[in-house]
């Protein structure tokens, strides 16, 4: 289990450093046993005592490349960092900002971000002097890794030879991915909170795009998928808020590490021919795509004579599958084609178990339909024997049909409520998400679905739904004996990302799966957010 943090926190002081004068080791990866034909081959962490002046020591580290061949034998410095001096407080608080800094400086850009990474860069060190002390030194370990191995990404798997890379994706990025990305460690969720969303962007899509790369590498193979996480096993992170009324879940997943659940090559196996190479190409383009989704939902307290009454409703759902690593004003290949959200599902209500709430009242499942019908009656009259009428009238009755793209529903799960938007084809009327075209069928519903006027797309792609279209609140009646507590709240999002064609002509679709659920603070404080 690597655990950088815990090396670097257990190097000598600065008094046993100058009496030793000696410099130490740490080996992130290596390639095994050591035989003459094939020596073994490390990436390792280097720590130096530096000149300093007579009342302190420097410490300086580096990142070595050792064995990979004759022009890097015995060792290759390919990364130095600004010195720390042991005699500070927190002497290795510079080498985290360094780190930091760098990753934000080489984030790679979404397609259509105006995000200024080269204003991002200058952080401030008490917010993370705070999380530093703020968590136990297990918790911090496992973000300093994270921040670490994402640093070393660009080292090694862009800066590097290709065997450097290899060595780093399966020796040092596989066998702790499950551990960087676990979600029992709060000081990447506190990271996240206190930097802002700005920061949290850059650093979100560097790790999406690593972990984008990895994906790729272990479906093309070179002996790496036995050593990271199932493919049916969801990649990414997520992390839950509760301020001013609101409950926040913001998520981040690699399209790539998501669950498929419809595909060209999964529901009809042998019955399509191999992909072409044209579509080879678009699938590598669309491996490069993170989903960026933000759950907002706005709750309310009330007390009454012998219950509280716990409303909420949806104020905002985002969600985004960004292009990673080029800028938007690159001519890249298949730029205009992306994965887009064709369901998505919130859940909202008390922890499992719970046996203090009374009742669930959910509002409505959504009219989406609009009828306009025409018909026309005519009544003609004559008087007397004349054969040519006299009266002749008219009467017209009009309804118009209006086919929407989303359809929205409320249902619940035990005491939990649900939100559901489905996405369908207003040409066939097909649910996205669980559409199995035949052999050679396309649809046209949902090409150039980023432009014109009735697009259910944003023109960069994204998907907002507001709460005014996911109907009435939804409530809970607790007992009044809750009164004063502090509750635990789930909040929760399944999302499901299709791609169609929208520019090219392909006949490559797929659908794919995320789910997170995360808890949230619920206070029932009279005039904390009553009503």
């Amino acid at each position: 289990m690597l655990d950088i943090w815990s090396w670097i926190s257990d190097l000598p002081t600065s008094v046993e450093w100058a009496e030793s004068d000696s410099s130490h080791t740490f080996e992130l990866a290596s390639s095994g046993a050591s035989y003459d034909s094939n020596p073994t081959r490390s990436i390792q962490l280097r720590a130096e005592c530096t000149t300093g002046s007579n009342i302190d020591t420097l410490v300086t580290f580096s990142v070595c490349l050792h064995g990979f061949n004759n022009q890097y034998h015995p060792k290759k410095t390919i990364w130095v960092s600004d010195t720390c001096s042991l005699s500070s407080d927190k002497p290795y608080l510079p080498l985290l900002l360094q780190l930091l800094r760098e990753i934000i400086s080489r984030s790679p850009t979404a397609h259509d971000s105006t995000c200024p990474r080269s204003q991002l860069q200058t952080l401030k060190p008490d917010p993370f002097s705070w999380i530093m002390d703020s968590h136990s030194p297990e918790s911090f370990s496992t973000f300093f890794d994270l921040v670490f191995v994402t640093r070393l990404f660009w080292l090694c798997a862009c800066d590097s030879p290709t065997e450097v890379g290899s060595l780093y994706f399966k020796s040092l990025l596989a066998p702790n991915l499950e551990a960087l990305l676990c979600k029992q460690a709060p000081a990447l969720r506190t990271f996240l909170i206190t930097v802002g969303v700005d920061v949290e962007l850059c650093f979100m899509r560097t790790v999406g795009y690593m972990l984008a790369k990895w994906c790729i590498l272990r479906e093309v193979g070179v002996g790496l998928q036995t050593l990271t996480s199932s493919p049916s096993q969801n990649l990414g992170f997520s992390y839950a808020t509760e301020a001013c009324g609101f409950w926040v879940l913001k998520a981040y997943a690699p399209v790539m590490g998501m669950r498929t659940t419809r595909s060209v090559n999964l529901n009809q196996k042998n019955q399509f021919p191999a992909l072409e190479t044209r579509d080879s190409v678009l699938k590598y383009a669309l491996a490069h795509q993170q989903l960026e989704a933000v759950v907002q939902v706005e709750y309310s307290v009330g007390f009454y004579d012998g219950f509280i009454q716990v409303t909420a409703r949806v104020d905002n759902l985002r969600f985004h599958a960004v292009n990673l690593g080029f800028n938007k004003n690159d001519d890249v290949d298949y730029a205009e084609e992306k994965y887009f959200p064709s369901r998505v599902r919130v859940l909202v209500g008390p922890e499992v178990g719970a046996n203090y709430v009374n009742g669930l009242s959910l509002g409505r499942s959504t009219d989406n339909g609009e009828r306009e019908v025409k018909t026309q009656r005519i009544t003609k009259g004559s008087f007397a024997k004349s054969k040519v009428p006299k009266v002749k009238t008219a009467a017209r009755v009009s309804t118009r049909m209006r086919k929407r793209n989303w359809r929205w529903d409320q249902d619940a799960e035990g005491n939990a409520a649900v939100f559901d938007a489905v996405l369908c084809d207003n040409m066939t009327g097909h649910e996205v998400a669980t559409w199995n075209p035949a052999i050679g069928e396309q649809s046209d519903g949902l090409r150039k679905r980023y432009t014109g006027a009735n697009r259910p797309f944003t023109k960069t792609g994204s998907l907002v739904l507001s709460g005014d279209e996911y109907g009435d609140a939804v409530g809970w009646r607790l007992n009044r004996e809750m009164e004063g507590s502090v509750l635990k709240w789930r909040i929760g999002g399944k999302v499901w990302l299709s791609y169609w064609p929208n520019e090219v002509n392909s006949s490559y679709f797929e659908t794919r799966c995320v789910e997170w659920c995360d808890e949230v603070d619920l206070p029932l404080i009279m005039g904390k957010l009553s009503v």
